[in-house]
């Protein structure tokens, strides 16, 4: 080995100890608790029980499980839709210089700094019941005579924590695709008028195939980041009402720090894990993974 390339090793091995520490063993560890009975309250017997807390996850009368999973595939795939169709356009808009743009970029970038339980917290705020901004504003509007339990009422709860949610998530995409859209050739454009394509054409023929790669990888990544993202949820409603908002992630935490169950936790950890991989694997594969660039 090269001096030279002996002191790279070197320099290495410092972030592949920590990469190791701080992610690699983690996993394994918690892989190895979703198989144990792991209970805070009764560490003298931790010992191997094969499938036993998948079961009890699944079985659980407290917890209908595949209603939550219901609601994890429309938490994420509501808010992903519109995170990104409200994302690109912001990018659209803002794509060309125009007066105002620095300060029109930092209101909608401005979500993205905040921490997503205390954006939890507002939103709560403005989604009361009795006193909220939102109820205030549709009784002014006369768009309805009483006042409604958005975060009460299982028909209106998951709504406003997609909404929430949508209103977080906007500033990634509208980041990410503004790059991606600012690299785009002019000299695309100016080839695609002389051919005599219109703005919309131009869109669908130019803008995205060329921004395809960017598109793919966000909306991949975004979808992993939304399944494991129960901080809005947990702080406008903890779940609630009824497990109505419920999610895997949340039930998650439930398990863990109401319960202090870490084996049952630990197991839907694997299963969130097993369906994450799953999904990026045949993403991937469905949008030509040879595109994508992380």
């Amino acid at each position: 080995m090269r001096n030279s390339q002996r002191k790279l090793f070197i320099m290495i091995i410092p972030a592949f100890v920590l990469l190791i520490l701080f992610v690699y063993f983690p996993i394994v560890k918690g892989g190895v608790v979703a198989f144990q009975n792991y209970n805070l309250f009764d560490l003298t017997n931790v010992h191997f029980i094969g499938l036993d807390n998948f079961k009890a996850v699944i079985t659980d009368r407290n917890f209908n499980f595949w209603r939550i999973c219901l609601n994890t595939a429309l938490w994420i795939f509501v808010s992903l839709f519109f995170q990104f169709v409200l994302g690109f356009g912001l990018a659209l808009l803002m794509r060309k210089p125009f007066k105002g743009r620095g300060i029109y970029s930092a209101l909608v970038f401005y979500p993205w700094a905040v921490s997503g339980f205390a954006i939890g917290l507002v939103w709560a705020w403005m989604f009361n019941g009795q006193f909220g901004m939102v109820n205030d504003l549709l009784l002014r509007l006369g768009i309805i005579n009483n006042n409604i339990g958005f975060l009460s009422d299982p028909k209106f709860a998951m709504m406003s924590v997609i909404i929430a949610n949508v209103w977080y998530g906007v500033p990634f995409f509208a980041i990410m695709l503004l790059a991606a859209l600012q690299s785009v050739p002019k000299e695309l454009y100016e080839a695609a008028e002389i051919d005599g394509a219109t703005k919309l054409r131009q869109l669908f023929d130019v803008t995205i195939p060329y921004i395809k790669p960017t598109i793919i990888s966000t909306t991949l990544l975004r979808t992993m980041w939304i399944m494991n993202f129960p901080e809005i949820i947990y702080g406008m409603t903890g779940g609630g009402p009824a497990n109505s908002t419920n999610i895997l992630a949340t039930l998650m935490i439930n398990k863990i720090y109401k319960f202090y169950d870490y084996g049952q936790g630990a197991a839907i950890g694997f299963i969130i894990m097993s369906i994450l991989f799953v999904y990026a694997f045949f993403y991937l594969r469905l949008t030509s993974s040879k595109e994508v660039v992380l």
